[in-house]
């Protein structure tokens, strides 16, 4: 029996980035954010077409858009260098 698997090793890295930026909330809650309505709709897909209801598409949506959010802010960060340099 597997105690951390792929995906709850990616949601404790994620739960701490959202703490870490949980004073300036910028684009890593807005990935967040963005990651759980995608998964709630695709959720709600998958009600209509008799599958069930999957909470953990809506977890993997949340950590999945927490790092597309992380990337967003690590990509503003470094352009904000890269200009301060010119």
């Amino acid at each position: 029996m597997e105690i951390f698997t792929f995906w709850k090793i990616l949601g404790i890295v994620a739960l701490v980035m959202l703490i870490i930026f949980w004073r300036k909330r910028g684009a890593i809650w807005g990935g967040m954010t963005l990651g759980v309505i995608v998964a709630l709709i695709i959720v709600v897909v998958f009600v209509f077409r008799g599958n069930g209801f999957d909470w953990r598409i809506i977890g993997k949506g949340a950590i999945l858009g927490t790092f597309a959010g992380l990337i967003a802010e690590l990509i503003g960060r470094v352009s904000d260098k890269i200009k301060k340099k010119k």
